[in-house]
């Protein structure tokens, strides 16, 4: 009788210990196109070599990560992961998985650039916080057709923003195409020429300045081009406050020459243009100061609240490993954060030739943005400088006001904004 006892303790022991090991991990995912779906394929891997560990991926609309998440979080509830956008903003939430990871040096050599977008701890924050699973970089494209029948010549990487506006306005000329050039109203775009022009946007503290030579240089210049018809002028001037405007519908319709936008306009691009004519998309034009566009994208994060930093943590450096990035960017046509895999390339499934190219030309791009731009991109503030930028430009394009008091108004803009957040 002893022995069935002591027999039924050990049994029960050891199925106790069995269902402390096991874990669910709760992976809130949105998907712009089929992103959620290619890392439920992987988490077959991932559970066939971490047995106890199972990934339950909740698919979610991309407005509940933008708003209900922060909520959740907030309340320290929420889910085990997410795939967020906003690093900076929730970066106080999440989960610190150097601990956890096998090589933390490896992953600083592959991601280090946007790792340093969640590090929001100080100089000394070492913290591995995010894995990106899609890059993205604001740049040109062209519609090379009209280039063609314009017998007008690409021009070369490394040409400046003077010479590519000018070549599109030979090319609207020639064709009788309605605009030149566009670019989409935001600051996010503006601040890529801008950085190329010059400014620096932070001073050596990190403290933002965003009104500087610089700045103030190619605003000068894109107030121009906007009222002497060489930019779309309505995609700024039409709207009023910090409302976005992108050029996408003039552009697949034929009748934009050039068009300033980011690299997540490919699939669109591919779908909506198919064979109506040849579109390119070229490197960042270049300022007197850099050849730059502005990075972005989405990323795989844990959150401190987790019962189980341990299976995030392995899951996340599961996720960052590069074939297994590799297999995903395959499917979701999206350009890698993956440093080496930025330099390899991906074999793209399903991509036509254009969609293949455009995105070889932006990961290659990545490689030599500035500085500047990773940090812009990475400040938990840019939003009051994007608001700032595209409200006070609009109104000097309009006349409501001179160049100089819209920039003026630019500075007050930011300062009373981070006077607000702290």
């Amino acid at each position: 009788m002893k022995s069935r006892i002591l027999l039924s303790g050990i049994a029960f022991a050891a199925l106790a210990a069995s269902q402390a090991a096991a874990a669910e991990l709760r992976f809130s995912c949105y998907q712009d196109g089929v992103e959620c779906d290619a890392w439920a394929e992987q988490m077959k891997t991932f559970e066939a070599e971490n047995p106890g560990t199972t990934v339950k991926i909740d698919v979610v609309p991309y407005k509940s990560i933008v708003e209900g998440l922060p909520v959740q979080l907030a309340s320290g509830e929420g889910p085990d992961l997410a795939r967020v956008t906003d690093l900076g903003g929730l970066a106080k939430y999440m989960l610190d998985i150097s601990p956890y990871v096998k090589d933390a040096a490896a992953l600083e050599a592959s991601y280090g650039r946007t790792l340093a977008w969640t590090r929001v701890n100080g100089p000394d924050d070492k913290g591995i916080y995010s894995i990106m699973d899609q890059q993205t970089a604001t740049g040109p494209y062209v519609n090379k057709t009209l280039f063609d029948q314009a017998g007008v010549a690409l021009p070369a990487k490394g040409a400046t923003y003077e010479q590519w506006v000018a070549a599109a306005k030979e090319v609207a000329e020639k064709t009788k195409t309605p605009y030149a050039v566009a670019m989409d109203r935001t600051g996010h775009r503006f601040a890529g020429p801008a950085i190329s022009y010059g400014a620096k946007y932070f001073d050596a503290e990190g403290n933002p300045i965003t009104v500087d030579d610089g700045y103030r240089a190619f605003a000068k210049q894109f107030v121009e081009w906007n009222n002497d018809g060489t930019f779309a002028r309505d995609v700024w001037a039409g709207s009023g406050g910090a409302t976005y405007q992108d050029a996408a519908k003039e552009f697949i319709n034929g009748s934009l020459v050039m068009y300033i936008s980011g690299s997540w306009q490919i699939g669109r691009f591919g779908r909506d243009i198919g064979d109506a004519f040849d579109w390119v998309a070229v490197p960042a034009p270049c300022g007197p100061a850099a050849c730059t566009g502005i990075p972005g994208g989405a990323a795989v994060v844990g959150f401190k609240h987790t019962k189980s930093p341990e299976e995030v943590g392995k899951l996340l450096d599961f996720m960052a490993r590069e074939e297994v990035q590799a297999a995903v960017l395959a499917k979701t046509k999206n350009i890698p954060a993956n440093q080496v895999l930025q330099a390899k390339g991906i074999d793209y499934v399903n991509a036509s030739d254009a969609e293949k190219a455009a995105l070889r030309t932006f990961a290659e791009s990545l490689a030599e943005f500035s500085p500047i731009a990773f940090q812009f991109q990475g400040y938990k503030n840019n939003r009051a400088i994007m608001n700032a930028t595209v409200t006070r430009i609009t109104q000097a394009i309009v006349g409501e006001s001179t160049l100089d008091e819209a920039l003026a108004r630019i500075d007050a803009d930011v300062k009373e904004a981070l006077a607000a957040a702290k």
